[in-house]
């Protein structure tokens, strides 16, 4: 049985529940209109370092979002469309972030105890718990 690295943070939570999925790492901001698919849930800008990746059914690790108020629009859109990410943690809490998480209807956290960027890398195993504030991170083997 093969044995991977349990690494712990904690934070606040901004929509509650519970989602466990591979990581999907950015440390850029991410666009809602003109910036991604909401059929695929891929990064459809250009010059993002993930233009043409899909976040769908990964933890998004972000800083948040940027662009207008239509960025929860698009991800709404997402969870309608089947391509919304399981869980969202971002690091920078705006008012838009905010509501897309609450609309996204996904487990979402902000405000945590370490660097997610520091800790978290494309792939590992990201468990939420955003109602006890805790994420776990199983990092790949």
């Amino acid at each position: 049985m093969e044995t991977r690295e349990r690494i712990l943070i904690r934070g606040r939570c901004v929509v509650p529940g519970r989602a466990e999925a591979p990581a999907f790492v950015t440390r850029q901001t991410v666009s809602g209109w003109g910036g991604i698919d909401a059929r695929t849930g891929t990064i459809t800008e250009r010059r993002h370092e993930k233009a043409g990746q899909s976040f769908a059914g990964k933890v998004l690790v972000f800083p948040g979002a940027k662009g207008s108020s239509g960025w929860s629009h698009y991800f709404h859109m997402t969870r309608r469309l089947g391509s919304a990410p399981a869980a969202m943690l971002f690091t920078v809490m705006t008012t838009k972030v905010a509501l897309g998480a609450v609309v996204t209807r996904v487990p979402a956290m902000t405000d945590f105890d370490r660097d997610p960027f520091a800790v978290i890398a494309d792939g590992d195993l990201v468990r939420v718990d955003a109602d006890a504030g805790v994420v776990e991170v199983f990092k790949r083997g």
